[in-house]
């Protein structure tokens, strides 16, 4: 009997709706991969998680991987799937947490927040100064899927304008409401107030934002990252700061991660550092769209339909 191995979370109704869509099958759930050997993933056809990949060096047998994460590094890398094996992500899951976690790393920024805990450690009581508002103010989402969607959507409750820059700008986003190409990113970075990086890992964007177009945004302007670290210049982003060039920046990724406990970035005060928690399963909520978005992939597969979020 082919084999699932089910490694998310799932509450016990869950379980078995999971039961209930792939009838024939043998499906072991073990979150997180918890209790299992490598020889239960050398004989499985199908496996609903993240697993580690050298789990998948021995394995023949795979046919299909489904990843709780937005993102499919490092299973997409030549050679780490067996041949012809299907890799689909949980794209879609994440928006909800991200966005918010972003949105509050903005909002903490221009109202100075981490300078006044810093004051509050010292145990000082002085005003800082001016701060900022999202009234009236140009936010710029780079990558607008469903963590930049839900983003904008956000910025604008708050009464910002929002633009965006995607591969194709004839497909438009909840939330933002101009839509650009690359080819015109650095005529917009000047007149953005915050300028917040969702983009996937890619070769074609790491990298992306090097010291040159650090330099291209407002003094007065924020910087977000809460895609892939790789798109991000981390030293030339200290530099900028060191600098006085930016308002600040808001970091839930990095590259390297982790970052190095002796990276100038921690030693910057105008830089608000998170260790890649922004999605995760840190809300519940989180969790039961993962689950909702792979079981309808694990219908779609035993219907013989065509997967969702597919890369492989």
């Amino acid at each position: 009997m082919d084999q699932i191995l089910n490694l998310l979370s799932l509450t016990p109704e869950e379980e078995e709706t999971f039961h209930a869509a792939a009838p024939g099958y043998a499906q072991r759930f073990a979150a997180d991969g918890t209790g299992l050997a490598p020889e239960d993933y050398a004989g499985a056809q199908i496996v609903l998680g993240n697993p580690p990949v050298s789990m998948f060096r021995s394995s023949t047998a795979l046919r299909w991987l489904q990843t709780r994460s937005a993102g499919a590094d490092p299973y997409g890398d030549p050679g780490v799937l067996p041949h012809g094996a299907i890799l689909t992500t949980a794209s879609g899951a994440y928006g909800h947490s991200v966005s918010e976690h972003m949105f509050a790393m903005l909002l903490s920024l221009m109202k100075r927040l981490p300078a006044y805990r810093d004051q509050q450690d010292a145990g000082q009581w002085r005003d800082l100064g001016p701060v900022q508002t999202l009234q009236d103010a140009q936010v710029l989402v780079v990558g607008t899927g469903d963590l930049g969607s839900s983003f904008a959507r956000l910025c604008k409750a708050l009464g910002a304008s929002t633009a965006g820059v995607r591969r194709d700008p004839e497909k438009g986003a909840e939330g933002i409401d101009r839509m650009y190409p690359f080819s015109q990113l650095d005529s917009l970075l000047p007149e953005a107030d915050a300028v917040a990086l969702m983009l996937p890992r890619a070769a074609q964007t790491a990298g992306l934002f090097d010291r040159t177009r650090l330099l291209r945004m407002k003094p007065s302007a924020i910087l977000l990252n809460g895609g892939r670290g790789s798109v991000l210049d981390c030293a030339a982003l200290a530099q900028v700061l060191e600098e006085g060039r930016l308002w600040g920046a808001g970091l839930d990724v990095t590259d390297p991660e982790p970052l190095p406990s002796d990276h100038p970035l921690w030693r910057q005060p105008r830089a608000l550092i998170t260790p890649h928690t922004a999605g995760g399963n840190h809300l519940a909520d989180t969790e039961r769209r993962v689950a909702a978005i792979v079981l309808e992939n694990l219908r779609r597969y035993i219907g013989g339909e065509a997967l969702k979020n597919r890369i492989l």
